[in-house]
């Protein structure tokens, strides 16, 4: 990279970041209430991704079908690197435009992952908000289709074995893939209910040393989802990562 190229992306970057900052205690008042969100500037400067052929190719591909920052996207992808010696499908609820499912199911293909991979949301927008969700509710993110999904995909991969299940999930469409042995989930639900009722249903499913990852974590406009997170700490038979992306990560222990 050149180095007007460097200090252009750091010009862009930075400004973002201090127009977020400004917006937040604007925006997400209750949040910063709590004491408990500030911006977090780490300072590592390593960036795979940028020379990560395989992944810009995708990337590029995807990037306006999704919400997820390239940072989760990344981590999404390397992430199911660390699982191909694991038993398995691929679960992702939460799907919209189908940007991570579709970088998923690439990635996989490049892997030799031969499991199925499944897409579940009601492409009807946001379901099962409560009170905690203080910014989400019913029917948001809407805007998107089966069509589009479907569309992405197949220009992102050849892999046959993607699965597209419209429906609430787990309530209307988990009876389909009852039996399927998982061994990587993504949860991008946005709000309490939808990730309870979807970890619920996953964990038990899930090989030991296979992964849940939660979407939102830790963002000021999900608290639902921070706080169902939050309290499956301790546990035993899991291991608890939070990534300053706005990813967590539970990896599987044991199954006791």
């Amino acid at each position: 990279m050149s180095y007007s190229g460097y200090y252009l992306r750091i010009a862009r970057e930075a400004g973002y970041s201090v127009a977020k900052g400004l917006a937040l205690p604007l925006v997400r008042r209750e949040a910063v209430a709590t004491g408990s969100h500030a911006m977090s500037y780490p300072i590592s400067t390593y960036s795979p991704w940028l020379t990560d052929e395989d992944f810009q190719r995708v990337y590029k591909a995807i990037r306006r079908h999704t919400l997820v920052d390239v940072w989760r996207c990344y981590e999404l992808w390397q992430l199911l690197g660390e699982v191909t010696g694991v038993p398995g499908g691929v679960l992702e609820v939460g799907v919209w435009r189908g940007g991570t499912g579709a970088l998923m199911a690439r990635r996989a293909e490049l892997l030799g992952i031969d499991d199925p991979i499944f897409l579940c949301d009601t492409w009807e927008g946001v379901v099962n908000s409560g009170v905690i969700d203080t910014y989400y509710h019913d029917g948001e993110h809407s805007d998107t289709s089966v069509k589009t999904v479907r569309e992405l995909v197949e220009r992102c991969t050849e892999l046959g074995r993607v699965e597209v299940l419209k429906g609430m999930f787990p309530d209307e469409t988990g009876g389909q893939i009852e039996d399927q042995v998982l061994r990587f989930v993504h949860i991008d639900v946005d709000v309490y209910q939808s990730a309870a009722a979807t970890f619920s249903w996953a964990w038990p499913r899930l090989s030991v040393g296979g992964m849940v990852v939660f979407d939102d974590y830790g963002f000021p406009a999900t608290p639902g989802v921070t706080q169902f997170v939050d309290e499956q700490r301790s546990e035993a038979d899991r291991l608890f990562i939070h990534n300053l992306n706005g990813h967590a990560i539970l990896v599987k222990r044991t199954n006791h």
